[in-house]
């Protein structure tokens, strides 16, 4: 659950119930009691007294303020009247309850009592105070408000519960701000013009704004494809005030903005005492006031939203047959501002040769520097580059260059690294294989990819490439490389059941590490882990960022990876300054660290992946101040090379949960788009969009997929990724990320589609329909893909339908469960409803089972098998593979501390992996405890 603020809810408050009238009286105190009292009976109103009070002239103004904004108590009369006199003369002031008087009403029982009427012809009478210059009138809130997301009903067309949070929702107040607004304008058209910005704000086609009728609160429904002709003949949808069995100071429901407008021959005159709404908009004739909540709307964005309602206001008065949704929400200016929000244009230097050149030019500056470890296997930059000059050398020999790919399938090693740097220095581009991946998926990548030449897997080895005695053994004729030729392609998840591959240049790697090699002090001091998969983008910024800058590179083992207690001995036995996490890996990290007794020597984290949930910081910075170890949260695709964002993460920040990924990084852009590819305003939730430095060069024979995501950019020139994600741009410029538009996941930091998985499914003849779910769980361990088919009669049992599904896909775009239905549940229109898909299918038990153990460890192989069923929520026997009954690594490590706990044995993920089955894992240890 996030530790994210969330606004408060309002409290009743009497002043919603109550509006305010006030006019100049001249005349005898008990001569206006008299005529306040035969108006009173002309309406059979209650007799009520008037309250007389002398006040100094130059306080009056003050007072007069004061009474207006004065409520009546619950229990008090219909009516209050306060006649404040002082040496210009005397002001009146009527405090009512909405529903015995009007508004209308209320101005004229004042003017009666006064003994004074509106001159023929008088405009309607302004609302509250004498509007100020457009601007703040009191500071706004403290902290950049923003769009939630909205809950939509009516298959995403209508608003919904829109929430707009700003500052500390623990010091709500009330704020103001007001603005100057056309000749003109009335209720309608400014009903439109506010309904028109929020649509656009909240990425809905219809939306619910609040008003005060004689009668109490209304609600009038404004669609984006209104015009104000039509919103002008639409009566808005009074609404019961009080609401049965709720307080009659109660806040109206069903709207979190309201404008109000009052039609009074008072002088002053006040709809309502408190705003009805978190943000209520009031027309003063020719302003505005918007009076709004600081927890629930910030100062930055009502300002905002003034500066919108304005433009559109124009555009509908000057046209009232112009539908809502065309109205342009900036002027040029404004259009210019909110494009330049998302990055400010940065040129960064201009790269020359590849990749492997920067490498090159370490290793004759500091030829005895270590370059890339793993275990007591160690390369100095001297030997790395000349390693890797062999191997370009025996590529080049076997027709692989420039316009070339080179497939790169081996296990973590030295000689991973090294090939990856002959790749590059034969001219090539390498395509990075898992060499964990099932063998059908290795198949594909190589087969799609069209590569010359397969390093590893079943393809040519490097220690033949190493002894190949080619005319060039050393490498010396490193082939000619530009900074936009292409240095690697990765494959990522596909929405049509294959993977696609993402081609990079050169150059996009180079501006990565220019764009961050300052700000993190990354240099020759510097050691690295290299954590993930060479086939995870987040390693081309752990290979790259560390040799690009002098570092030293430590190849993380697989089975360290796996077991955070290993890893932290790494890290402290490397004395490793720099890591890169997901923030799940990260998770268990922490955990590892807290049972440690050294600690580590970390002064820079680098999160991505997937979302941070920065509250889990808040123990670290205990340990590791913030001086000390800088943690940074960044967000990046793969398309757009790696990284696009940083924000630095302090305790402050850990502790109000931010959702914030910073800033672009210099070089970097976003925008943040609505369906119709428009800018959206600060604040307002859409599709990031990036451009700049990062851009890919698309993706792999896919033309029309690639013509499809990367976009020309109107504003700025040159392309932009549409990248699918859901974030809103605060008024700061920082970025905040809310998730997928798309049916693409993330798990455990692996980008995943779920279409992908759905496919893969569909290509078994026997299966007919399919419908994959994810549940995320309470934390990253419990995270689970769930496949529900149909299938047709005599179909293969799930779980063979599941095994088959392995040896295509990778371990963690396996289903945990495949649950068999008769049908798949569609709504009316026909679309899966995924909200009545039944609970996923425990795995069912093998139809014959081998006999419990009766021996010694009997009794231990039993409380093991129990704990093994709770943590995987499935019926286990002694047999049975953990991670074929839906484990993971995150899972494995909650197994093996829960036995731990119990005495049961101090396994290690090691054990697990080499021992995946109950019996297995007894037989480990061998003798019971």
């Amino acid at each position: 659950m996030s530790s994210r603020p969330q606004p408060t809810r309002p409290q009743p408050d009497p002043g919603r119930s109550c509006h305010a009238a006030a006019v100049a009286v001249a005349g005898d105190p008990d001569e206006v009691a008299a005529r306040f009292a035969a108006a009173l009976a002309r309406r059979g109103l209650d007799a009520a007294r008037l309250w007389v009070d002398r006040v100094p002239a130059s306080v009056a103004a003050v007072r007069r303020a004061a009474e207006l904004a004065r409520p009546l108590p619950a229990d008090g009369p219909p009516v209050r009247a306060v006649l404040l006199r002082h040496d210009d003369g005397a002001d009146l002031v009527l405090v009512a309850r909405r529903g015995p008087l009007t508004g209308r009403a209320l101005g004229e029982l004042a003017v009666e009592a006064a003994g004074t009427a509106p001159p023929p012809g008088a405009a309607p009478a302004t609302e509250g105070v004498a509007p100020e210059p457009a601007g703040q009138s009191e500071p706004p809130g403290t902290a950049a408000g923003d769009a939630a997301g909205t809950g939509a009903a009516d298959d995403g067309e209508h608003e919904g519960d829109t929430a707009w949070r700003g500052g500390n929702p623990r010091a709500d107040r009330t704020a103001s701000y007001a603005f100057a607004v056309p000749v003109g304008t009335d209720r309608p058209a400014l009903t439109g013009a506010v309904g028109a910005v929020l649509a656009r704000f909240g990425g809905v086609r219809r939306v619910r704004v609040g008003t005060l009728l004689d009668e109490g609160p209304a609600v009038v429904t404004v669609a984006v494809d209104d015009t104000l002709r039509a919103l002008t003949a639409r009566p808005a949808d009074p609404a019961p005030w009080p609401v049965p069995g709720r307080s009659p100071d109660a806040a109206p429901p069903q709207a979190v903005v309201g404008v109000l407008a009052g039609d009074s021959p008072a002088d002053t005159y006040l709809p309502s005492l408190a705003p009805p709404w978190p943000l209520t908009l009031t027309l003063r004739a020719t302003a505005v006031t918007c009076d709004f909540r600081t927890g629930v709307w910030s100062g930055e964005v009502v300002a905002a939203v003034a500066r919108y309602v304005g433009h559109v206001l124009g555009q509908l008065l000057a046209d009232g047959d112009r539908t809502l949704g065309d109205c342009d929400l900036f002027d040029e200016a404004e259009r210019d501002r909110v494009a330049a929000l998302g990055g400010a244009a940065v040129d960064l230097p201009e790269p020359t040769g590849g990749i492997h050149e920067r490498v090159a030019g370490w290793a004759r500056a500091t030829p005895d520097a270590p370059a890339v470890s793993y275990g007591d296997d160690r390369l100095t930059y001297a030997q790395l580059d000349a390693r890797a000059g062999r191997i370009a050398a025996a590529l080049r020999a076997r027709g692989c260059g420039p316009g070339t790919r080179v497939g790169v399938c081996l296990e973590r090693s030295v000689d991973l690294v090294a090939a990856l740097l002959g790749v590059l220095k034969a001219g090539a581009a390498y395509v990075p294989i898992d060499p964990t991946y099932p063998a059908e998926r290795i198949r594909y990548t190589v087969e799609d990819s069209r590569v010359t030449l397969l390093v590893g897997a079943d393809g040519v080895k490097v220690d033949e490439l190493l002894a190949d005695d080619t005319d060039d053994a050393a490498g010396a004729g490193a082939a000619a490389v530009g900074p936009d030729d292409p240095a690697y392609v990765i494959y990522t998840s596909g929405s049509t059941g294959r993977p696609k591959g993402v081609q990079v240049p050169h150059r996009n790697v180079s501006a990565l590490i220019a764009a961050t090699r300052d700000d993190f002090g990354l240099g020759p001091a510097d050691t690295w882990t290299m954590f993930h998969s060479s086939a995870f983008d987040f390693s081309v910024w752990e290979i790259w960022g560390c040799l690009l800058t002098g570092g030293h590179l430590v190849v993380v083992p697989h089975l360290v990876v796996r077991d955070p207690a290993e890893f932290h001995a790494l890290l402290r036995a490397e004395r490793v300054t720099v890591l890169n996490q997901t923030p799940s890996a990260f998770a268990q990290l922490v955990d590892a660290d807290r049972r440690a007794a050294h600690r580590l020597g970390l002064r820079l984290v680098v999160f991505g992946g997937e979302p941070l949930d920065a509250g889990m910081l808040t123990g670290w910075f205990d340990r590791y101040p913030e001086r000390a170890c800088r943690m940074v949260n960044m967000f990046g695709i793969t398309e757009t090379t790696v990284h696009v964002t940083a924000q630095t993460v302090d305790r402050g920040l850990a502790l109000a949960g931010t959702r914030s990924v910073g800033r672009p990084l210099p070089g970097w852009y976003v925008h943040v788009l609505d369906p119709a590819g428009r800018l959206l305003p600060p604040g307002a939730a859409g599709e990031i969009h990036v451009g700049g430095a990062g851009v890919a060069d698309g993706y792999l024979h896919r033309d029309e997929l690639t013509a499809q995501r990367f976009l020309p950019d109107p504003w700025r020139g040159g392309r932009m990724y549409r990248s699918g994600d859901r974030g809103r741009l605060l008024p700061d410029g920082r970025l905040e990320h809310l998730g997928r538009l798309d049916n693409q996941v993330k798990i455990r930091g692996y980008r995943i589609e779920l279409d992908e998985i759905r496919q893969v499914l569909l290509d078994d003849p026997d299966v007919l329909a399919v419908a994959v779910a994810v549940d995320t769980g309470a934390d990253a361990a419990d995270a689970r893909l769930h496949a529900y088919v149909v299938l047709a009669d005599g179909a293969d049992p799930p779980a063979e339908l599941r095994r088959r599904v392995a040896r295509i896909l990778p371990e963690y775009m396996v289903p945990a469960t495949v649950t068999p239905l008769s049908a798949l549940p569609l709504t009316a229109n026909g679309k899966l409803d995924a909200a009545r898909l039944p609970a996923p299918a425990a795995r069912p038990l093998p139809a014959a089972r081998e006999p419990a153990d009766t021996g010694a460890g009997a009794g231990r192989a039993e409380r093991i098998r129990v704990v093994w069923e709770r943590v995987l929520g499935a019926e286990v026997g002694p047999e049975d593979n953990f991670f074929d009954l839906g484990g993971n690594s995150l899972l494995a490590l909650r197994l093996l501390r829960e036995l731990r706990a119990q005495g049961l044995g101090e396994f290690t993920p090691r054990h697990l992996y080499v021992h995946p089955t109950v019996r297995a894992l007894v037989g480990a240890t061998g003798t019971e405890r």
